[in-house]
């Protein structure tokens, strides 16, 4: 016997049919480099080329309005020489090409041609998602479908096609459909314009942006943590992290100065976990690397430039992270590369005026650096000083 029910259930217009696609290996980049080494190489050579430009800057003082320091403390604060900072930057370099590596060669070979299909997928669930508006305005005492018909009558059929729940009967394309060995045309429902153009930009901006903030957002939550437990824990501190805070004055290429196992646990695995759990294809992943590798270099520059864009992306920049390199702001600021969040919510941000102890900190090497151009200049002359007077080398 048959059962009768109250529910009835919604009848929806037909969606538009998905295209056919056919998936062939995306062509590289660059035609004289694999996608896969450029992958590899391309963030180190950001970082040199980047670290260069301010390496220059330092060397011809062009900018010294803008120094958080002076030569002077680079040169007597700082407890290794750039020689050091060079070869152990090579080495952690050498460490991330290596895992560089090992990321590419756990990806699928990236394809294309289905980027016309996809972007019909995110129009159809538009489509999809407008069903619930008849529904929504209801909520609010609003007859959808006499509200549609009106807004068709006033000359807007797309807005009534929407208000209705998704049904445009006028948007229909031809469509060949191949039967046996009968080629026909069939009239079939189509996308609005609108639809296409919302698709596209869900598609080609909203959702790699998405993977972007969610690489970004993993990548500083790991390192705050990772940092800070390297400053809480005294071991950690001593064999691994006090080898970075040996540069009380931060410079570009100093950015990757670590101990060889800090900078794979930090920096590399950071950044790698990122890529991975955001889901990035491999030219999204350069992207990232690139523009993480660009961030760090700048963030240790030593110059508080008005006009460069990474320092103005957030308020974690050269400035901030200058501060955690100070002895008295060691303990705070452990926020890198992107954002400060961790540090506001945990309450790590420095908080106060700096001003006079940077003041005091260029005084200080100041002082020590003509006194000892003074004694230089009596040794040359032959002669130095012992309890304040003058005697013949």
């Amino acid at each position: 016997m048959a059962s009768s029910s109250n529910t009835t259930t919604a009848s929806y217009p037909p969606l538009p049919p998905l295209p056919s696609y056919e998936l062939k290996p995306l062509p590289d980049l660059l035609p004289f480099i694999s996608d896969f080494w450029l992958s590899i190489i391309l963030p180190h050579v950001a970082y040199w080329v980047v670290s260069g430009i301010f390496h220059l800057i330092d060397t011809y003082d062009l900018f010294p309005q803008y120094r958080l320091h002076t030569p002077e403390e680079i040169s007597q604060r700082n407890l290794a020489s750039r020689w050091e900072v060079a070869r152990d930057v090579v080495l952690e370099q050498i460490l991330q090409v290596a895992t560089g590596a090992f990321l590419n060669l756990t990806e699928a070979k990236q394809m294309t041609g289905s980027e016309g299909y996809d972007v019909a997928v995110w129009a159809r669930r538009i489509r999809i998602a407008q069903r619930a508006l008849p529904n929504m305005l209801g909520l609010v005492g609003l007859n959808a479908r006499g509200l549609s018909e009106k807004v068709a009558l006033g000359g807007y059929p797309l807005l009534a096609g929407a208000l209705a729940g998704g049904d445009y009967p006028f948007l229909t394309t031809e469509l060949v459909v191949e039967g046996g060995k009968k080629v026909v045309m069939e009239t079939v429902p189509a996308f609005a314009v609108w639809e296409v153009v919302l698709a596209k930009l869900m598609y080609w901006v909203v959702v790699p942006g998405f993977q972007m903030w969610v690489a970004v957002a993993v990548m500083d939550t790991w390192q705050y943590f990772w940092h800070r437990a390297m400053h809480v824990n005294k071991w950690m501190y001593t064999n691994w992290h006090a080898r970075h805070h040996r540069l009380y004055v931060p410079y570009a290429y100093g950015a990757l100065y670590n101990h060889p196992v800090e900078g794979f646990v930090m920096d590399t695995l950071g950044a790698g976990i990122g890529y991975k759990l955001s889901f990035m294809t491999n030219r999204m992943g350069m992207l990232f690397f690139v523009t993480s590798m660009m961030k760090t270099v700048d963030d240790h520059c030593g110059y508080k430039l008005p006009w460069d864009p990474l320092q103005h992306i957030t308020s974690n920049n050269a400035a901030y992270h200058d501060i955690h390199h100070q002895s008295w702001g060691i303990k705070s600021n452990f926020s890198q590369p992107f954002f400060t969040i961790w540090d506001k919510w945990l309450g790590t941000k420095w908080e106060g005026d700096v001003q006079l102890k940077y003041e005091r900190t260029r005084a200080n090497a100041a002082a020590k650096d003509e006194k000892k151009r003074l004694v230089t200049g009596k040794e040359r002359n032959g002669s130095v000083t012992v309890n304040g007077k003058v005697k013949a080398k």
